[in-house]
């Protein structure tokens, strides 16, 4: 079962978004900063709230003039200290699960590739100031033993001087969580930007770049961008002259896999400096999925190219990981690279799956992949 984000109910009194933790007690002393989670708003509180938001389904007598959001499906789905935004129209995103080690920040929906699988299309609309006005209010909310955090797009690095702003902030609130920035790299081709990148000297930070092929016009064709493959490689380079810390993301799928133990040797002899590579099974979202028949191949069908290309590199002494395919699907020597690594709240097991004695050591499926859009092979391991 997947997890639920968003639910929307009727808003009274909220002109302007607002950003909150939640809580179900009633008296809670505090600052002003948490939303009253209540089925019942004729509750009587003694706390100090931003709002209320509940489950009652007629419109509530108004107390003490706070802001409300009603008739809400459910409010089970949030954790005492989870943190929410409240919109005028009445929609309750969850931006932070306090239970979850699988935070991220969409920066922007905006982006300068777009990739022939892209899970997330991008929208060409000016999203920013929205996200970046959201990000500060939310940044000093977060945990300060928050373990990790994704910070993802459309393309981060548009944000400009904004994004180096968030990270400056993300960097003095947060200073022990894991950061992990999924960009296309190809603005880090710029000198500057990764000399600016570099003088945060953030170590806590990891940059996520996805690099198709070791042939340019296979790059270029992916992502639908002409001269990307040059930038990004470029970025790279630059970034390794200021010492930052590296991953390589390959997704798997037609287009990459005739060349992918190519790529792998590219790696290893022209970007050593980079730290982890990560090998990842097609997520069945977005122009993935409208680009079905161009993309899908059958994990089963590549494992000869995937084994050859991880064990390549792994006797290079290169950090590698495989994400997003089942355990059953790959030989067991390939097992010890293979991750957990599906955001919870789109991780699902398929029925099949559920007498698997493997079950606890698999990453699962994509919920995106529950129709159909999965390996022919998928089947239970029985010890």
């Amino acid at each position: 079962m997947t997890t639920l984000l968003h639910i929307r109910g009727i808003a009274r009194g909220i002109n302007s978004p607002l950003v909150g933790r939640v809580t179900r007690n009633i008296n809670k002393e505090t600052e002003l900063s948490y939303f009253l989670l209540t089925p019942n708003v004729d509750t009587k509180t003694t706390g100090h709230y931003i709002g209320i938001l509940t489950s009652q389904q007629y419109e509530p007598t108004a107390q003490s003039g706070l802001p409300v959001v009603y008739r809400l499906a459910t409010l089970s789905h949030l954790e005492e200290g989870d943190i929410v935004v409240v919109s005028p129209e009445g929609n309750v995103n969850t931006l932070y699960r306090i239970g979850s080690r699988h935070n991220t920040l969409l920066l922007t929906e905006r982006c300068n590739s777009n990739c022939l699988m892209c899970s997330q299309p991008p929208k060409d609309r000016d999203d920013i100031p929205y996200f970046v006005w959201l990000y500060k209010k939310l940044i000093p909310m977060l945990p300060k033993d928050c373990r990790e955090l994704g910070l993802t797009g459309g393309e981060p690095m548009l944000l400009g001087d904004s994004f180096f702003e968030l990270l400056e902030l993300l960097k003095s609130e947060l200073p022990e969580t894991e950061l992990h920035i999924l960009t296309n790299g190809r603005l880090f081709a710029k000198s500057e930007l990764a000399k600016r990148y570099g003088d945060l000297n953030y170590r806590r930070s990891m940059l996520g770049i996805p690099l198709y092929s070791d042939y340019y016009q296979i790059h270029d064709h992916t992502v639908q961008a002409k001269g990307a493959f040059t930038q990004t490689v470029s970025g790279l380079y630059n970034l390794a002259k200021y010492d930052s810390r590296i991953e390589i993301r390959i997704v798997l799928h037609q287009l990459t896999i005739p060349r992918l133990v190519k790529l792998a040797q590219y790696i290893y002899k022209n970007l050593p400096f980079v730290e982890h590579i990560a090998f990842m099974g097609l997520e069945n979202m977005g122009y993935a999925r409208s680009n079905f028949e161009l993309l899908w191949m059958d994990p089963v069908d590549y494992q000869r190219e995937l084994t050859e290309s991880v064990m390549y590199l792994i006797t290079q002494g290169m950090n590698v990981s495989i994400y997003n395919i089942q355990l059953c699907l790959m030989p067991e020597e390939l097992w010890p690279f293979m991750r957990k690594s599906i955001s919870d709240w789109k991780n699902i097991y398929l029925d099949e799956c559920q007498n698997c004695s493997k079950l606890s050591d698999c990453g699962g499926l994509f919920a995106s992949s529950a129709k159909g859009a999965h390996s022919k092979f998928i089947k239970a391991f029985n010890s």
